[in-house]
């Protein structure tokens, strides 16, 4: 399979079992701690440093922006990402959740830092991903409101370990509802260095990885 024809490509065990579940059971930990320190009053649900329950993308489910250990995972796996995909890329952030039972990842295109990402399952109970290999499937209307196409897909399960690469700008890719009890992975998106504005759009616009999302250059 080419990541050049297909805009996609599976990578089998790019973490081993051992490794992914460290970080999966670390995710799990991190979500307790965060959890606690909300409830105990040491930190607010606004406070998104240490994760959050308020992504609108996925409500009442955990997450978090550049958590310190997915961002080196991030940097870690520039040299597989360049490998499967033949570019030379930028990293710019990593995105973490640990999904619950019923969420659903609605149908959507991803933001420019987004243009050539990879989902790394970490663990928890399977749950596929969809992805439409139309690139004209899935518009934005003159409003730049996303307008979902209503294609089956092609639907494609990872174990933990295993990681999707994909052009995140240009394939619908969405789940249906999750019927287990938790299931984590973490998103890491780079840019093509040669696509115009790669290079001003780096670490996602902040100084440098690890760093959050409103700590950017001026």
């Amino acid at each position: 399979m080419s990541f050049k024809k297909n805009k996609y490509i599976i990578v089998k065990e790019t973490l081993n079992l051992k490794t992914a579940d460290f970080i999966y059971k670390y995710f799990l930990l991190k979500r307790k701690v965060t959890k606690t320190l909300i409830e105990s009053n040491y930190i607010t649900k606004l406070n998104f440093d240490h994760g959050t329950w308020n992504d609108k993308q996925v409500p009442d489910t955990f997450s978090c922006y550049a958590d310190i250990v997915m961002e080196t995972l991030l940097s870690e796996m520039l040299p597989v990402m360049e490998k499967y995909t033949k570019l030379k890329l930028n990293e710019n952030y990593s995105y973490a959740r640990i999904y619950k039972k019923g969420d659903i990842l609605k149908r959507h295109k991803d933001r420019f830092s987004c243009e050539i990402s990879a989902t790394l399952n970490l663990g928890g109970d399977p749950w596929p991903i969809f992805l439409e290999p139309n690139t004209k499937k899935g518009i934005r209307d003159e409003s730049g409101n996303y307008i979902a196409s209503d294609s089956k897909g092609l639907e494609i399960n990872l174990k933990p370990g295993d990681m999707l690469i994909y052009s995140g700008c240009e394939l619908e890719h969405w789940r249906n509802e999750f019927k287990g009890e938790n299931c984590a992975q973490v998103f890491l998106h780079y840019n093509n260095q040669k696509t115009k504005d790669a290079e001003q759009n780096k670490f996602d616009k902040r100084h440098h990885l690890g760093l959050p999302s409103w700590f950017c250059k001026k």
